[in-house]
């Protein structure tokens, strides 16, 4: 390992119900760091905030016990310095005598690769603290995270844009309290049953049902408030065909992805965690027909898909247009992958939702697109270095001082008036 590879902050967990899928994703991408070029560094976000490094970090056994995880770990606050770097310095309780402690260990960062899913990992929040203290990331900026993140402001996004997306109404919890009868009338007015139940913030699947009856989606609703304070309810498309596509790239080039349908398990309506994510010795991926079994869990690698869609070459270039489309309108960077659904009755194509950070980096999308995971996340580093750079040669401050003892001549102040 040279001491000249760039460091990469590789940062996982996160305060969020997606926090494990976080963990299994990052330590994926950084099992695919080249380690002749880069030196991954983790920072491990645990669930009550505190951050955390140390390289047994980078071991999913680690994980196992979250507690002794806690115990051995360093934890860590973050410093800028000026010349667009990142320093992790260790954080010590307070009250042991100075004299008596070694010098505090630091940590270089020169770019955030960033695997956090759901919560303010991937809703603009980390996004806007890397950008404060002006240290790379790979990821979308701080308002396509933002958007993407929201699935209400999504759908508003792309239907401005003359995207469809299927018939929705979104409502926030103070609107719902104590008047839960008026808000389920204006669901059935609006919408007809089948419909799907989502919290408007959350990823992974979570909170998510499909109801048939006013009962039902009272009780989906009200789980749905447990994970975000938004919920929005869908028609839903009863002769569903999902496709996925994912984007590479940024504002100068982005390039879609071949494409997937994932499978549902059979008693499923939905996607659900457990179709994605716990399928153990189970999950497989259809690649040109063929089945790979998975012996561990492997992130979204692990669900069940066929790879690529089975769609004419006319309806997947449509697709793929679309997607590239929907990752400029969010003004996206790094790698994405973006839901649509097709209604099999119909052929009516559909916008379902945007992942700014999705599970596994999409990598089992881009091996079959002739894109290695190791060159996709050397792309992904490369993006985020280049943004880094566009965004540090614009002006950002004045040599002039008008604070200077000159500039505040005749300038009063509360306490000289």
């Amino acid at each position: 390992m040279s001491s000249e590879s760039l460091q990469v902050g590789v940062v996982l967990g996160g305060v969020a119900p997606e926090h494990e899928v976080s963990v299994i994703s990052t330590l994926q991408a950084a099992a695919a760091l080249d380690r002749t070029r880069y030196t991954p560094v983790p920072i491990y976000v645990a669930k009550d905030g505190t951050w955390y490094t140390g390289d047994a970090l980078l071991e999913v056994e680690t994980y196992r016990d979250l507690e002794a995880l806690r115990e051995t770990a360093m934890p860590v606050s973050l410093a800028p310095t000026p010349h667009g770097h990142l320093e992790l310095i260790e954080d010590r309780p307070p009250g042991v005598l100075k004299h008596l402690q070694r010098p505090r260990l630091r940590r270089r960062v020169d770019v955030m690769l960033l695997g956090l899913h759901g919560g303010p990992g991937e809703s603009g929040g980390v996004q806007g603290l890397c950008e404060t203290v002006n240290v790379p990331y790979t990821s979308a900026g701080v308002l396509g995270s933002a958007l993407g993140m929201d699935k209400a402001l999504s759908k508003q996004v792309c239907q401005q844009a003359g995207i469809p997306v299927v018939d929705w109404v979104a409502f926030r919890e103070d609107e719902w309290a104590y008047r839960e009868e008026a808000a389920l009338d204006e669901c059935e007015a609006a919408l007809d049953y089948p419909l799907v139940v989502k919290p408007a913030r959350c990823g992974s699947s979570i909170g998510i049902a499909q109801v048939d009856t006013r009962p039902a989606l009272d009780a989906a609703i009200e789980d749905a408030f447990r994970y975000d304070d938004k919920v929005i309810v869908e028609r839903a498309v009863e002769a569903l065909r999902e496709i996925n596509c994912s984007v590479l790239g940024d504002v100068h080039e982005a390039t879609p992805s071949v494409l997937e349908e994932p499978v549902a398990g059979d008693d499923d309506e939905v996607l659900t965690f457990q179709d994605k994510y716990m399928r153990e010795d189970e999950g497989a991926t259809k690649t040109g027909g063929t089945k790979r079994a998975e012996s561990s869990p492997e992130g979204m690698a692990a669900q069940d898909r066929i790879v690529p869609a089975n769609l004419s070459e006319e309806r997947t270039e449509e697709i793929q247009d679309l997607a590239v489309c929907i990752f400029h309108q969010f003004e996206c960077a790094g790698v994405v992958r973006i839901d649509f659904m097709i209604d099999a009755a119909t052929g009516q194509l559909y916008f379902n939702e945007i992942n700014t950070i999705p599970g596994s980096f999409s990598f089992y999308l881009w091996e079959p697109s002739g894109v290695s995971f190791d060159e996709l996340v050397d792309r992904l580093v490369t993006i985020a270095r280049r943004r880094h750079r566009d965004r540090n040669g614009r002006v950002q401050t004045h040599a002039v001082n008008l604070l200077a003892e000159k500039s505040l001549q005749g300038v009063k102040t509360d306490e000289a008036s």
